[in-house]
């Protein structure tokens, strides 16, 4: 009897196992198509700022005027916004549609930081960019620890740095801007370890009609926490022309 138990525990064991792997496998997979994505908006943002920046037509076209700069910025801000809110009734082909479409025209209102900044700034600051968020997204990927606890805090932080960035538009007070600067990194340092962990926890839940809309939002969440992080690192490390 005692082996019959024995034989049981270890088979239940067995299958547990098997499926705690089989999920791990399927959720590695999902990030990927993740990460491929927000790879391929990073891409097109790049490609986007670099081809508006070798065109004197389409600099005049966009820059001429801020009135151009403020559509295109909101824009940008109503398709993230219609993009989170209908992501259920989009298609995936239509979500990833607008995701790229997101990153093309935030191509084109970053161009001017390449007027401001010199190449080589620029150049570090990514790749500082890229290693940190690199080590905050594999920390979030594999801990064991619940992250879900600093949500709250990191968004009502980013609330509180987006009205100081607001009011120091008018104020133009330097401290203010290098507090802001800081608490920015720090912010999206933290959000990047967050969102990776609520997307692994996403796909995980996830069934397989959705992986490609979970990946979709997954890389928006991604794509912003790094350009962001990379503005505000750029104005610690930028050097201006």
């Amino acid at each position: 009897m005692n082996n019959w138990n024995d034989n049981e525990y270890g088979f239940n064991s067995a299958v547990q196992a098997e499926n705690e792997l089989s999920l791990q496998r399927y959720v590695a997979a999902v990030m990927r198509k993740v990460y491929g994505k927000m790879t391929m908006g990073l891409l097109l943002t790049a490609i986007t700022s670099f081809m508006v920046l070798s065109s004197q037509t389409l600099t005049n076209l966009f820059f001429a005027n801020s009135f151009t700069f403020w559509i295109l910025f909101a824009a940008e801000l109503g398709m993230v916004i219609y993009l989170s809110a209908r992501i259920d009734k989009l298609s995936t082909g239509a979500a990833t549609a607008l995701f790229y479409l997101y990153s093309v025209i935030n191509g084109i209102t970053l161009t001017p930081i390449f007027l401001v900044y010199t190449g080589t700034s620029i150049a570090m600051t990514f790749a500082i960019t890229a290693g940190t968020f690199g080590a905050m997204t594999l920390f979030g990927y594999l801990t064991k620890q619940d992250l879900s606890k600093f949500g709250s805090f990191l968004f009502m932080a980013l609330i509180g740095l987006i009205l100081c960035s607001i009011v120091n538009i008018f104020m133009h007070n330097e401290m203010l801007d290098l507090i802001v600067s800081g608490a920015g990194v720090l912010i999206f340092v933290g959000l990047t370890a967050w969102d990776t962990q609520a997307i692994k926890r996403m796909c995980a839940e996830s069934d397989s009609s959705m992986v490609g809309k979970v990946a979709t939002m997954g890389a928006l969440s991604l794509y912003l926490d790094f350009i962001n992080l990379f503005l505000y690192l750029l104005r610690f490390f930028g050097s201006r022309d």
